[in-house]
């Protein structure tokens, strides 16, 4: 009996572990015009850089405020946007993007923004 749960425990955590690297796996990489190109966090991007949600977006749809950003996004910014969207966000959610640009996640719908990326700020 203990050679059965001891196999069935190690089927579980490699089924575990399979399925916490096909989450890893659906992170697709960001390509900046420069060249530079990273990986979006697994969390934040679901599919890849033609269906993903995930993108990068122009630098005129960005506006720093008081405490955080206001990000203003229409039809053309993004592969998900099919209307005018207006989200603002506190600096302390921002995550730091990797080639100077602005990116974000939108999931499950574009009513959502899950994950924003924005470049270091410089004074």
């Amino acid at each position: 009996m203990r050679g059965i749960l001891t196999g069935v425990s190690y089927a579980f955590l490699a089924l575990v572990a399979y399925g916490f690297s096909s989450m890893m796996a659906l992170a697709h990489e960001a390509h900046s015009p420069s060249g530079v190109s990273w990986k979006y966090d697994g969390y934040c991007c679901n599919g890849d850089s033609q269906t993903g949600d995930c993108q990068m977006i122009p630098d005129k749809n960005v506006k720093i405020i008081q405490g955080g950003y206001e990000i203003i996004i229409g039809p053309g910014d993004h592969r998900l946007i099919t209307r005018k969207h207006d989200f603002k966000l506190p600096q302390s959610e921002a995550r730091r993007s990797l080639d100077s640009q602005y990116h974000i996640c939108l999931y499950p719908d574009e009513n959502t923004l899950r994950c924003f990326y924005a470049p270091d700020m410089s004074y």
